[in-house]
Protein backbone atom coordinates (compact mmCIF):
# COMPACT_ATOMS: atom_id res chain seq x y z
CA UNK A 1 0.00 0.00 0.00
CA UNK A 2 1.34 3.40 -0.95
CA UNK A 3 2.19 5.81 1.84
CA UNK A 4 -0.01 8.86 2.29
CA UNK A 5 1.78 11.96 1.12
CA UNK A 6 1.76 15.00 3.41
CA UNK A 7 0.50 18.39 2.36
CA UNK A 8 3.04 20.32 0.28
CA UNK A 9 5.38 22.73 2.01
CA UNK A 10 5.21 26.09 0.27
CA UNK A 11 8.53 27.71 -0.44
CA UNK A 12 7.62 31.28 -1.30
CA UNK A 13 9.87 33.25 -3.58
CA UNK A 14 11.72 36.12 -2.06
CA UNK A 15 14.05 38.78 -3.40
CA UNK A 16 17.68 37.74 -4.02
CA UNK A 17 19.86 37.36 -0.93
CA UNK A 18 21.80 40.57 -1.61
CA UNK A 19 18.51 42.49 -1.79
CA UNK A 20 17.30 40.98 1.46
CA UNK A 21 20.58 41.96 3.16
CA UNK A 22 20.29 45.53 1.82
CA UNK A 23 16.68 45.81 3.00
CA UNK A 24 17.61 44.34 6.40
CA UNK A 25 20.36 46.92 6.82
CA UNK A 26 17.88 49.73 6.19
CA UNK A 27 15.41 48.16 8.63
CA UNK A 28 18.07 48.07 11.36
CA UNK A 29 19.02 51.70 10.69
CA UNK A 30 15.37 52.78 10.96
CA UNK A 31 15.25 51.43 14.50
CA UNK A 32 17.94 53.95 15.51
CA UNK A 33 20.22 51.17 16.67
CA UNK A 34 23.82 51.68 17.80
CA UNK A 35 24.95 54.56 15.57
CA UNK A 36 22.66 57.13 17.22
CA UNK A 37 23.60 56.32 20.84
CA UNK A 38 27.30 56.36 19.95
CA UNK A 39 27.42 59.47 17.75
CA UNK A 40 24.64 61.49 19.39
CA UNK A 41 24.02 60.28 22.95
CA UNK A 42 21.91 63.36 23.71
CA UNK A 43 19.50 62.38 20.86
CA UNK A 44 20.30 65.58 18.97
CA UNK A 45 21.14 65.92 15.29
CA UNK A 46 24.83 66.15 14.42
CA UNK A 47 26.58 66.59 11.05
CA UNK A 48 28.37 63.26 11.51
CA UNK A 49 25.10 61.46 12.20
CA UNK A 50 23.59 62.89 9.02
CA UNK A 51 26.55 61.61 7.01
CA UNK A 52 25.88 58.07 8.24
CA UNK A 53 22.39 58.27 6.75
CA UNK A 54 23.61 59.11 3.24
CA UNK A 55 24.47 55.46 2.37
CA UNK A 56 21.05 54.43 3.69
CA UNK A 57 19.35 56.96 1.42
CA UNK A 58 21.40 55.71 -1.53
CA UNK A 59 20.41 52.09 -0.82
CA UNK A 60 16.73 53.03 -0.55
CA UNK A 61 16.90 54.94 -3.83
CA UNK A 62 18.49 51.96 -5.57
CA UNK A 63 15.92 49.49 -4.21
CA UNK A 64 13.00 51.73 -5.17
CA UNK A 65 14.32 52.20 -8.72
CA UNK A 66 14.88 48.46 -9.01
CA UNK A 67 11.26 47.70 -8.07
CA UNK A 68 9.61 50.85 -9.42
CA UNK A 69 7.06 49.03 -11.63
CA UNK A 70 6.10 46.76 -8.74
CA UNK A 71 5.64 49.71 -6.38
CA UNK A 72 3.48 51.50 -8.95
CA UNK A 73 0.95 48.67 -8.76
CA UNK A 74 0.14 49.76 -5.19
CA UNK A 75 -0.82 53.22 -6.41
CA UNK A 76 -3.67 53.78 -3.89
CA UNK A 77 -1.16 53.46 -1.03
CA UNK A 78 1.31 55.71 -2.85
CA UNK A 79 -1.44 58.29 -3.37
CA UNK A 80 -2.45 58.20 0.32
CA UNK A 81 1.18 58.56 1.36
CA UNK A 82 1.62 61.47 -1.09
CA UNK A 83 -1.28 63.29 0.62
CA UNK A 84 0.51 63.02 3.97
CA UNK A 85 3.78 64.22 2.44
CA UNK A 86 2.01 67.17 0.81
CA UNK A 87 0.46 68.26 4.10
CA UNK A 88 3.79 67.93 5.92
CA UNK A 89 5.56 69.92 3.20
CA UNK A 90 2.87 72.63 3.25
CA UNK A 91 3.34 73.00 7.00
CA UNK A 92 6.80 74.43 6.24
CA UNK A 93 5.09 77.74 5.42
CA UNK A 94 3.65 78.13 8.92
CA UNK A 95 6.22 76.09 10.83
CA UNK A 96 8.00 77.64 13.82
CA UNK A 97 11.19 75.98 12.48
CA UNK A 98 10.97 75.83 8.64
CA UNK A 99 14.49 74.43 8.17
CA UNK A 100 13.80 71.51 10.52
CA UNK A 101 10.47 70.80 8.83
CA UNK A 102 12.12 70.83 5.40
CA UNK A 103 14.82 68.34 6.43
CA UNK A 104 12.37 66.04 8.15
CA UNK A 105 10.05 66.00 5.12
CA UNK A 106 12.93 64.79 2.96
CA UNK A 107 13.65 62.00 5.44
CA UNK A 108 9.92 61.22 5.55
CA UNK A 109 9.82 60.84 1.75
CA UNK A 110 12.76 58.42 1.78
CA UNK A 111 11.46 56.24 4.60
CA UNK A 112 7.98 56.23 3.02
CA UNK A 113 9.47 55.11 -0.29
CA UNK A 114 11.18 52.26 1.52
CA UNK A 115 7.84 51.33 3.13
CA UNK A 116 6.18 51.10 -0.29
CA UNK A 117 9.09 48.92 -1.46
CA UNK A 118 8.80 46.56 1.53
CA UNK A 119 5.05 46.16 1.18
CA UNK A 120 5.09 45.35 -2.52
CA UNK A 121 8.29 43.31 -2.80
CA UNK A 122 8.30 41.02 0.25
CA UNK A 123 5.28 38.78 -0.26
CA UNK A 124 3.84 36.15 2.05
CA UNK A 125 6.10 35.24 4.95
CA UNK A 126 9.12 37.05 3.46
CA UNK A 127 8.60 40.31 5.38
CA UNK A 128 8.09 38.67 8.82
CA UNK A 129 11.10 36.46 8.09
CA UNK A 130 13.24 39.52 7.28
CA UNK A 131 12.11 41.29 10.46
CA UNK A 132 12.73 38.16 12.53
CA UNK A 133 16.32 37.92 11.35
CA UNK A 134 16.89 41.64 12.01
CA UNK A 135 15.39 41.39 15.51
CA UNK A 136 17.47 38.32 16.31
CA UNK A 137 20.72 40.00 15.26
CA UNK A 138 19.93 43.26 17.06
CA UNK A 139 18.85 41.32 20.15
CA UNK A 140 22.15 39.46 20.31
CA UNK A 141 24.05 42.75 19.81
CA UNK A 142 22.04 44.28 22.65
CA UNK A 143 23.00 41.50 25.05
CA UNK A 144 26.63 41.90 23.98
CA UNK A 145 26.43 45.66 24.59
CA UNK A 146 24.87 45.16 28.04
CA UNK A 147 27.77 43.04 29.25
CA UNK A 148 30.65 44.45 27.16
CA UNK A 149 29.81 48.19 27.32
CA UNK A 150 27.26 48.64 30.13
CA UNK A 151 27.60 52.43 29.99
CA UNK A 152 25.73 52.22 26.67
CA UNK A 153 23.75 49.01 27.10
CA UNK A 154 22.30 49.79 30.56
CA UNK A 155 20.63 52.99 31.76
CA UNK A 156 22.77 55.00 34.18
CA UNK A 157 20.25 57.79 34.93
CA UNK A 158 16.78 57.77 36.49
CA UNK A 159 16.14 54.39 34.87
CA UNK A 160 19.36 52.97 36.30
CA UNK A 161 19.69 49.23 35.88
CA UNK A 162 17.17 48.92 33.06
CA UNK A 163 18.50 47.52 29.79
CA UNK A 164 18.44 49.62 26.65
CA UNK A 165 20.79 47.55 24.48
CA UNK A 166 21.94 49.34 21.33
CA UNK A 167 19.30 52.07 21.50
CA UNK A 168 18.94 55.46 23.18
CA UNK A 169 16.55 54.26 25.84
CA UNK A 170 14.60 51.24 27.07
CA UNK A 171 11.29 52.01 25.35
CA UNK A 172 12.98 52.01 21.94
CA UNK A 173 14.39 48.57 22.58
CA UNK A 174 11.01 47.41 23.82
CA UNK A 175 9.21 48.65 20.70
CA UNK A 176 11.67 46.95 18.35
CA UNK A 177 11.54 43.69 20.28
CA UNK A 178 7.72 43.77 20.34
CA UNK A 179 7.68 44.13 16.54
CA UNK A 180 10.35 41.42 16.22
CA UNK A 181 8.50 38.98 18.47
CA UNK A 182 5.26 39.52 16.54
CA UNK A 183 7.10 38.98 13.24
CA UNK A 184 8.73 35.79 14.54
CA UNK A 185 5.35 34.40 15.63
CA UNK A 186 3.93 35.22 12.19
CA UNK A 187 6.80 33.46 10.43
CA UNK A 188 6.26 30.38 12.57
CA UNK A 189 2.52 30.41 11.79
CA UNK A 190 2.95 30.93 8.05
CA UNK A 191 3.05 28.30 5.31
CA UNK A 192 6.84 28.22 5.57
CA UNK A 193 6.45 25.88 8.58
CA UNK A 194 9.77 26.64 10.23
CA UNK A 195 9.90 27.08 13.98
CA UNK A 196 13.45 26.93 15.39
CA UNK A 197 14.67 30.44 14.48
CA UNK A 198 11.24 32.05 15.15
CA UNK A 199 11.00 30.36 18.56
CA UNK A 200 14.50 31.48 19.57
CA UNK A 201 13.68 35.01 18.42
CA UNK A 202 10.43 35.11 20.39
CA UNK A 203 12.22 34.00 23.54
CA UNK A 204 15.00 36.55 22.97
CA UNK A 205 12.50 39.36 22.38
CA UNK A 206 10.56 38.50 25.54
CA UNK A 207 13.81 38.43 27.55
CA UNK A 208 14.86 41.89 26.36
CA UNK A 209 11.40 43.39 26.90
CA UNK A 210 11.40 42.08 30.47
CA UNK A 211 14.95 43.39 31.02
CA UNK A 212 13.89 46.81 29.74
CA UNK A 213 10.95 46.81 32.20
CA UNK A 214 8.77 48.51 29.60
CA UNK A 215 5.19 47.73 30.53
CA UNK A 216 3.80 49.05 27.24
CA UNK A 217 6.20 46.94 25.19
CA UNK A 218 5.33 43.88 27.28
CA UNK A 219 1.63 44.40 26.55
CA UNK A 220 2.45 44.90 22.86
CA UNK A 221 4.48 41.72 22.43
CA UNK A 222 1.89 39.71 24.35
CA UNK A 223 -0.85 41.15 22.12
CA UNK A 224 1.08 40.53 18.90
CA UNK A 225 2.18 36.96 19.65
CA UNK A 226 -1.19 36.15 21.20
CA UNK A 227 -3.13 37.41 18.16
CA UNK A 228 -1.00 35.38 15.77
CA UNK A 229 -1.49 32.26 17.87
CA UNK A 230 -5.24 32.81 18.22
CA UNK A 231 -5.78 33.46 14.50
CA UNK A 232 -3.69 30.42 13.58
CA UNK A 233 -5.76 28.26 15.93
CA UNK A 234 -9.01 29.65 14.48
CA UNK A 235 -7.83 28.93 10.96
CA UNK A 236 -7.06 25.34 11.91
CA UNK A 237 -10.04 24.83 14.22
CA UNK A 238 -12.97 25.41 11.86
CA UNK A 239 -16.21 27.45 12.11
CA UNK A 240 -17.29 26.26 15.57
CA UNK A 241 -14.07 27.42 17.19
CA UNK A 242 -14.25 30.71 15.26
CA UNK A 243 -17.77 31.46 16.55
CA UNK A 244 -16.76 30.61 20.12
CA UNK A 245 -13.66 32.79 19.86
CA UNK A 246 -15.62 35.77 18.52
CA UNK A 247 -18.15 35.43 21.33
CA UNK A 248 -15.38 35.24 23.95
CA UNK A 249 -13.64 38.22 22.34
CA UNK A 250 -16.77 40.38 22.51
CA UNK A 251 -17.48 39.41 26.12
CA UNK A 252 -13.84 39.88 27.09
CA UNK A 253 -13.66 43.27 25.38
CA UNK A 254 -16.82 44.49 27.13
CA UNK A 255 -15.51 43.26 30.49
CA UNK A 256 -12.17 44.93 29.90
CA UNK A 257 -13.82 48.23 29.01
CA UNK A 258 -15.95 48.10 32.17
CA UNK A 259 -12.92 47.36 34.35
CA UNK A 260 -10.91 50.19 32.82
CA UNK A 261 -13.79 52.62 33.22
CA UNK A 262 -14.33 51.92 36.91
CA UNK A 263 -11.05 50.42 38.14
CA UNK A 264 -8.38 52.16 36.05
CA UNK A 265 -6.34 53.29 39.06
CA UNK A 266 -6.12 49.73 40.42
CA UNK A 267 -5.16 48.35 36.99
CA UNK A 268 -2.40 50.92 36.61
CA UNK A 269 -1.12 50.15 40.10
CA UNK A 270 -0.98 46.44 39.23
CA UNK A 271 1.10 47.32 36.16
CA UNK A 272 3.49 49.40 38.23
CA UNK A 273 2.13 52.72 36.92
CA UNK A 274 0.74 55.67 38.80
CA UNK A 275 -2.53 57.33 37.68
CA UNK A 276 -0.54 60.10 35.97
CA UNK A 277 1.12 57.44 33.73
CA UNK A 278 4.62 58.47 34.85
CA UNK A 279 3.90 62.16 34.34
CA UNK A 280 2.28 61.76 30.91
CA UNK A 281 -1.04 63.30 31.93
CA UNK A 282 0.73 66.51 32.98
CA UNK A 283 2.42 66.70 29.56
CA UNK A 284 -0.89 66.14 27.80
CA UNK A 285 -2.67 68.86 29.80
CA UNK A 286 0.02 71.38 28.90
CA UNK A 287 0.03 70.34 25.25
CA UNK A 288 -3.73 70.71 24.87
CA UNK A 289 -3.32 74.36 25.83
CA UNK A 290 -0.88 74.81 22.93
CA UNK A 291 -3.04 72.76 20.56
CA UNK A 292 -5.97 75.11 21.27
CA UNK A 293 -3.85 78.02 19.99
CA UNK A 294 -3.29 76.33 16.57
CA UNK A 295 -5.94 73.62 16.20
CA UNK A 296 -6.04 73.52 12.38
CA UNK A 297 -2.41 74.07 11.44
CA UNK A 298 -0.22 72.88 14.29
CA UNK A 299 3.31 74.20 14.69
CA UNK A 300 4.86 72.51 11.66
CA UNK A 301 6.01 68.97 10.96
CA UNK A 302 8.69 67.91 13.48
CA UNK A 303 9.13 71.53 14.61
CA UNK A 304 7.48 71.62 18.03
CA UNK A 305 10.11 69.83 20.12
CA UNK A 306 13.20 71.75 19.03
CA UNK A 307 15.61 72.89 21.74
CA UNK A 308 14.84 76.55 21.00
CA UNK A 309 11.10 76.11 20.50
CA UNK A 310 9.17 78.59 22.63
CA UNK A 311 6.00 76.42 22.84
CA UNK A 312 8.10 73.42 23.91
CA UNK A 313 9.96 75.54 26.49
CA UNK A 314 6.61 76.58 27.94
CA UNK A 315 5.50 72.93 28.20
CA UNK A 316 8.81 72.00 29.85
CA UNK A 317 8.40 74.86 32.31
CA UNK A 318 4.87 73.72 33.16
CA UNK A 319 5.90 70.09 33.70
CA UNK A 320 9.20 70.82 35.43
CA UNK A 321 11.41 68.59 33.26
CA UNK A 322 12.90 68.46 29.77
CA UNK A 323 10.06 66.76 27.91
CA UNK A 324 11.35 65.15 24.66
CA UNK A 325 7.96 64.28 23.16
CA UNK A 326 4.25 64.01 23.94
CA UNK A 327 4.50 60.27 24.73
CA UNK A 328 1.30 59.93 22.70
CA UNK A 329 1.30 59.68 18.93
CA UNK A 330 -2.03 61.38 18.36
CA UNK A 331 -1.31 64.38 20.59
CA UNK A 332 2.11 64.75 18.98
CA UNK A 333 0.41 64.71 15.59
CA UNK A 334 -2.00 67.44 16.68
CA UNK A 335 0.82 69.78 17.75
CA UNK A 336 2.60 69.17 14.43
CA UNK A 337 -0.16 69.20 11.78
CA UNK A 338 -3.37 70.00 13.67
CA UNK A 339 -6.68 68.24 13.20
CA UNK A 340 -6.30 67.82 9.39
CA UNK A 341 -3.16 65.74 9.97
CA UNK A 342 -4.76 63.63 12.69
CA UNK A 343 -7.89 62.99 10.60
CA UNK A 344 -5.86 62.09 7.50
CA UNK A 345 -3.58 59.67 9.36
CA UNK A 346 -6.54 58.18 11.24
CA UNK A 347 -8.39 57.57 7.97
CA UNK A 348 -5.36 55.89 6.42
CA UNK A 349 -4.78 53.64 9.44
CA UNK A 350 -8.45 52.65 9.60
CA UNK A 351 -8.47 51.84 5.89
CA UNK A 352 -5.30 49.80 6.26
CA UNK A 353 -6.78 47.80 9.14
CA UNK A 354 -10.06 47.09 7.34
CA UNK A 355 -8.34 46.10 4.08
CA UNK A 356 -5.95 43.81 5.96
CA UNK A 357 -8.91 42.17 7.70
CA UNK A 358 -10.58 41.57 4.34
CA UNK A 359 -7.42 39.85 3.07
CA UNK A 360 -7.26 37.39 5.96
CA UNK A 361 -9.19 34.56 4.24
CA UNK A 362 -6.86 34.56 1.20
CA UNK A 363 -3.52 35.89 2.42
CA UNK A 364 -3.64 35.58 6.20
CA UNK A 365 -2.05 32.14 6.52
CA UNK A 366 0.57 32.82 3.85
CA UNK A 367 2.01 35.65 5.93
CA UNK A 368 1.15 34.17 9.31
CA UNK A 369 -1.41 36.92 10.07
CA UNK A 370 1.47 39.37 10.35
CA UNK A 371 -0.37 42.44 9.03
CA UNK A 372 -3.37 42.41 11.35
CA UNK A 373 -1.29 41.46 14.40
CA UNK A 374 1.26 44.21 13.86
CA UNK A 375 -1.38 46.88 13.18
CA UNK A 376 -3.09 45.95 16.46
CA UNK A 377 0.22 46.30 18.29
CA UNK A 378 0.96 49.58 16.54
CA UNK A 379 -2.42 51.11 17.40
CA UNK A 380 -1.86 50.24 21.07
CA UNK A 381 1.62 51.73 20.88
CA UNK A 382 0.38 55.06 19.46
CA UNK A 383 -1.40 55.85 22.73
CA UNK A 384 1.81 55.59 24.75
CA UNK A 385 4.63 56.61 22.38
CA UNK A 386 5.10 59.22 19.65
CA UNK A 387 5.30 56.77 16.74
CA UNK A 388 2.89 58.38 14.27
CA UNK A 389 4.23 59.99 11.09
CA UNK A 390 7.86 59.68 12.19
CA UNK A 391 10.48 60.68 9.64
CA UNK A 392 12.95 57.87 10.40
CA UNK A 393 11.14 55.24 12.44
CA UNK A 394 10.55 51.54 11.90
CA UNK A 395 7.06 51.37 13.51
CA UNK A 396 5.55 53.94 11.11
CA UNK A 397 7.45 52.48 8.14
CA UNK A 398 5.99 49.03 8.80
CA UNK A 399 2.50 50.54 9.10
CA UNK A 400 2.86 52.08 5.63
CA UNK A 401 4.29 48.81 4.29
CA UNK A 402 1.19 46.94 5.47
CA UNK A 403 -1.00 49.55 3.76
CA UNK A 404 0.91 49.01 0.51
CA UNK A 405 0.54 45.25 0.86
CA UNK A 406 -3.19 45.60 1.57
CA UNK A 407 -3.89 47.42 -1.72
CA UNK A 408 -1.38 45.48 -3.81
CA UNK A 409 -3.19 43.21 -6.32
CA UNK A 410 -3.02 39.58 -5.27
CA UNK A 411 -0.75 37.83 -7.79
CA UNK A 412 -2.40 35.01 -9.74
CA UNK A 413 -1.39 31.44 -8.96
CA UNK A 414 -0.74 29.21 -12.00
CA UNK A 415 0.11 25.65 -11.04
CA UNK A 416 2.32 23.55 -13.30
CA UNK A 417 3.35 19.95 -12.63
CA UNK A 418 7.01 19.28 -13.32
CA UNK A 419 6.88 15.51 -13.93
CA UNK A 420 10.13 13.58 -14.50
CA UNK A 421 10.66 12.35 -18.07
CA UNK A 422 12.05 8.97 -16.96
CA UNK A 423 9.32 6.41 -16.40
CA UNK A 424 8.93 5.42 -12.79
CA UNK A 425 11.16 8.26 -11.63
CA UNK A 426 8.54 9.40 -9.09
CA UNK A 427 9.09 6.32 -6.98
CA UNK A 428 12.73 7.32 -6.39
CA UNK A 429 12.29 11.06 -5.88
CA UNK A 430 9.88 13.88 -5.14
CA UNK A 431 7.13 15.05 -7.42
CA UNK A 432 7.36 18.77 -7.96
CA UNK A 433 4.58 21.24 -8.61
CA UNK A 434 5.17 24.91 -9.19
CA UNK A 435 2.99 27.96 -8.58
CA UNK A 436 3.98 31.05 -10.52
CA UNK A 437 3.62 34.39 -8.72
CA UNK A 438 4.64 37.49 -10.66
CA UNK A 439 6.60 35.24 -12.97
CA UNK A 440 8.57 33.62 -10.12
CA UNK A 441 7.94 29.95 -9.20
CA UNK A 442 6.77 28.83 -5.79
CA UNK A 443 7.84 25.22 -5.40
CA UNK A 444 5.92 22.56 -3.50
CA UNK A 445 7.65 19.25 -2.81
CA UNK A 446 5.40 16.21 -2.36
CA UNK A 447 7.34 13.29 -0.91
CA UNK A 448 6.35 9.70 -0.40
Amino acid sequence: MRAVRPEPEAIHPGPPLWEQVAAGFVVCMLTGALIGPVLAPDQGETPLLRLFWLPVYAIVAGLVLLRFKTIARAWPAVLAWACIVSLAFASKYWSIDPSMTGRRVIAMVISGSFAMYLGTTFHGHCLPRLLTHCAFIMGLLSILMVFAVPSIGVHQDVNAGMWRGIWYEKNQMGMVMAAGGTAAAAWAASEDRRWKTPLLTILLCFLLVLAARSKTSLLCIMLGVGMVGALWALKRGGPALAVAAVWMGVVGGAAGWWLWTYESAEILAALGKDPSLTGRTGIWDALFVKIAERPWTGYGYNAFWGLDSEPALWVRYQTGWVVPSAHNGWIDLLVQLGWPGAILVGTIMTSSYVLTLLRLPTAGLREGFWGIAYLSVYILLTFSESVLLSAQSLPWTLCLAILARAVYPEPPFDRVTLAPKRRGAYQSGPRITADCVDGRPILHARRR
